[in-house]
């Protein structure tokens, strides 16, 4: 059967001497693999269609629900200023690698693939990697059944506003007011701040975010809690998030 999709290349491995297995984030066909035939060939006509974070409509033959060969293709945007620069290339690889382990193959749904974009583009558009990630992670967290409560307290129900000193516990998910917060003795506290911006993380849709001006402090504030939230809720161990760590280590 033929199919006609659009997508975004999050994987793209070699298969054989001169092919390439790519798999593709789709809007509507959930997340599906393709074998491109000859793609690494010099004078290959697809070849640039592999290429990580390209966005362009692909099609390809496959019979029940196996892997697709692909027909043709034509590129909508191909993202290459985030494969030309190491940083950008390295959180846009982490949104790719994030999405392709939640994302179940054939799991449909347009929100995984709009995401995704906007934080692409996003990216591409220069605001702030970090910020764009920790709101593409609270994304994946919400859609994925793991969203946080930051309303009100997760252990007495009571409701915190943004001025109350409150802690916030990833392995509960979610917020603690004072009287719960023997609950979970390695419970993080968090700024009001930090409070107010992850409430706004959480009813904010990638697409509309503008351009944000967060002190450094409470970026790594934020960094902290949201790599806490993901390593308790969802324990993904990503070669890209290794990378990212070792580019802080060093400073990059």
């Amino acid at each position: 059967m033929l199919y006609r999709v659009e997508g975004i290349v999050i994987r793209s491995m070699d298969y054989g001497e001169g092919n390439k297995i790519i798999t593709i984030c789709t809007e509507n066909s959930g997340k599906v693999g393709v074998l491109v035939r000859g793609a690494k060939k010099v004078k290959s006509r697809h070849a640039a269609l592999t290429q990580l974070f390209t966005e362009a409509e692909y099609v390809f033959f496959r019979n029940g629900t196996g892997l697709g060969t692909l027909n043709s293709g034509e590129i909508m945007n191909s993202h290459h200023g985030l494969r030309q620069d190491l940083i950008l290339a390295a959180y846009a690889s982490y949104a790719c690698e994030l999405l392709d382990k939640v994302l179940q193959d054939e799991e449909t749904g347009s929100f995984w693939y709009q995401q995704l974009k906007a934080c692409l583009n996003a990216l591409e558009e220069g605001k702030d990697p970090g910020i764009i990630i920790n709101l593409y992670e609270m994304k994946i967290l919400q859609t994925a059944g793991y969203g946080p409560e930051l309303l009100s307290c997760i252990s007495c129900g009571k409701d915190l506003s943004e001025d109350d000193h409150a802690s916030v516990s990833p392995r509960l998910g979610g917020v603690l007011c004072r009287s719960c917060r023997h609950l979970d003795p390695p419970a993080m506290s968090l700024s009001p701040k930090s409070l107010k911006l992850l409430r706004l993380f959480a009813r904010l849709d990638l697409r509309r975010l503008g351009h944000v001006d967060v002190k450094d402090e409470t970026k790594a504030e934020l960094k902290a809690v949201m790599r806490a939230f993901m390593d308790m809720q969802l324990g993904l161990k990503l070669k890209s998030q290794s990378f990212l760590d070792q580019m802080e280590k060093y400073g990059l």
